[in-house]
């Protein structure tokens, strides 16, 4: 009885309650009289309810950001990376490269590098980069003049090795 007894007491001694934190940079609370709700951005969605007017949907955390495809939003336009995986020196090749910006983000998205493409083949230095994946995106006018003028992206995924 007593070996059940100390068995049960440190089972109970070491189940603890405690509730989930989330560390978000965006998101936000909101409370009445009758309800109280909070919420952040990026959690995925695992179910939702309805009472036929409202909505209410519960997900967890996401806590990490991994690169799930790249949509091509400048099919015209073509550029050629290389070599990827890189180490040292990442090669920019386009045959139109006069007023074109190119910006590598990191996985969680900080700016690393940014620049403009000076010829039909630019290097661009990335060996002080950490091992990873990084978002090299190009982005160039689209020819019109005038105020329809606008920006297009190319993004490519990059792999930088040791």
């Amino acid at each position: 009885m007593k070996k059940n007894t100390i068995v049960l007491f440190s089972l109970f001694a070491s189940i603890s309650v405690s509730a989930q934190e989330v560390v978000s940079t965006q998101g936000e609370s909101y409370s009445n009289a009758s309800a109280k709700i909070d919420f952040t951005i990026g959690e995925v969605v695992i179910n939702t309810g309805t009472d036929g007017t409202n909505e209410l949907t519960q997900g967890f955390h996401q806590t990490n950001w991994n690169f799930l495809g790249l949509e091509d939003f400048a099919p015209d336009y073509q550029a050629t990376i290389f070599p990827n995986p890189t180490q040292d020196v990442l090669n920019i090749r386009t045959s139109t490269f006069e007023n074109v910006t190119y910006t590598l983000y990191d996985a969680q998205g900080k700016l690393v590098i940014q620049n403009i493409l000076t010829a039909e083949q630019t290097p661009v230095q990335v060996s002080q980069l950490a091992p990873g994946a990084y978002s090299l995106e190009l982005i160039f006018e689209d020819g019109n003049e005038g105020p329809l003028s606008l920006s297009k992206r190319k993004t490519f995924k990059i792999v930088k090795t040791h």
